[in-house]
């Protein structure tokens, strides 16, 4: 099996399974590193009348992604963006401040908080970075690949490995503060998903449908809840995996797992407030009234935040590999599988607005920018795009 393909992950080693080959094939569509076109044809874009504009501010490359994932990381108005063959760049306003090639292929990036910039590689190296100059600070060894973007704060580096470890290095020197680790089930996913520094708490979803909080001083598991409970007679029926971020604020902490529900739940004791069935491997977002979700057939749905009900589903991207959704104002953002950026109303799901990028996938999170209507994505060619929804 490729490298892009499903992976069995055997609890002591993780090796391709190449007898998977012919059931694996089945998934394909929702994989985010498989690179052909989907078997089925995905929903041709229909003609609307636009009632919003999406602009471009600035667009830079910094080189394709491969088989891997890049998630650029967005500071005010600093945009730090990674790709394959090892450069790192720094944009402010659109304008290069600096570029560097760490020497090596990366796998991930980029997490930032302003101070530090952080990637990684598939030999489980993770490399830091001084966000004013690009000055080489230190660098770290993990247990395995790291597929996902670190995540910078509190005085940390937050790594999660291929092979399911959340790793916490000090962020002055890269030591290691703590691990957590936890059981796999045989077969999952091979999934670019990170963590979520929540202050005193990081959130890490994991194969099995589980979310766990793990306490950002120790490591410590703090709750742990199912978002959903694996079920089918075989291996590939019962993988329900958590292969996107949670959506947090003060209260309440929402996720999805892959082949199982979206659910949302007390942040403060991990008790369920509510959930329902629907697949998603992009993601959700979330506002005050409204949880958004893209799914994996390619559909956006829109759900009441307080019991799950369903407000309204657009239905008309199927099968177009939609990224996690991004709320800007009155709007929700989404890119596909050819590059394309939708804009569509909160209200109703109604098409808005439509931006063509470089062709290239859009499979990693999309960012929000310094203001309510500016956000940036990356496409699988390399494209950095800094745009404004209107």
């Amino acid at each position: 099996m490729s490298s892009s393909r499903l992976q069995a992950c055997a609890k002591t080693s993780c090796l391709v399974a190449a007898v998977l080959l012919g059931a694996c094939s089945s998934i394909d569509a929702i994989n985010p590193f498989a690179k052909a076109e989907p078997k089925i044809k995905p929903a041709e874009l229909a003609a609307f009348t636009p009632t919003a504009e999406i602009t471009a501010r600035w667009q830079a490359s910094v080189g394709d992604g491969g088989e891997f994932v890049f998630t650029p990381a967005v500071v005010g108005d600093s945009v730090y963006a990674a790709s394959r063959d090892g450069t790192v760049a720094r944009f402010d306003q659109g304008r290069q401040v600096w570029r560097i090639a760490t020497g090596q292929p990366l796998s991930a990036g980029v997490g930032s908080d302003g101070k530090l910039v952080a990637v990684a590689t598939a030999k489980g190296e993770v490399l830091v970075f001084d966000a004013q100059g690009g000055r080489s600070l230190w660098t770290a060894t993990v247990s395995s690949e790291v597929l996902a973007a670190p995540a910078v704060g509190e005085g940390m580096v937050v790594v999660r490995s291929g092979d399911a470890r959340v790793f916490a290095l000090d962020a002055a020197n890269g030591k290691r503060r703590w691990v957590y680790q936890r059981s796999t089930p045989p077969l999952s996913l091979r999934s670019h998903v990170g963590v979520v520094l929540a202050g005193r708490a990081v959130l890490a979803g994991f194969p099995g449908g589980r979310l766990v909080a793990v306490a950002a001083n120790n490591g410590v598991a703090l709750w742990e809840v199912t978002v959903a409970q694996p079920k089918g007679a075989t291996e590939l029926e019962r993988i329900a995996d958590l292969t996107s971020l949670p959506v947090i604020d003060e209260r309440e902490v929402c996720a999805v797992a892959f082949q199982g529900r979206v659910a949302c739940f007390d942040i403060a004791n991990g008790n369920q407030l509510w959930s329902r069935e629907i697949s998603s491997i992009a993601g959700i977002a979330a506002d005050a009234k409204n949880l958004y979700v893209s799914d994996d057939k390619g559909g956006l749905h829109a759900l009441d935040r307080a019991s799950g009900a369903s407000l309204w589903k657009q239905d008309k991207l199927a099968l177009r590999k939609l990224s996690r959704p991004l709320l800007l104002g009155s709007h929700v953002a989404v890119g596909d599988y050819q590059g394309v950026v939708h804009l569509l109303r909160r209200e109703d799901g109604a098409f808005a607005a439509r931006f063509n990028t470089d062709g290239g996938a859009i499979i990693a999170d999309p960012q929000a920018g310094a203001k309510a209507s500016d956000f940036v994505v990356q496409t699988r060619n390399g494209g950095v795009y800094a745009l404004s929804a209107r």
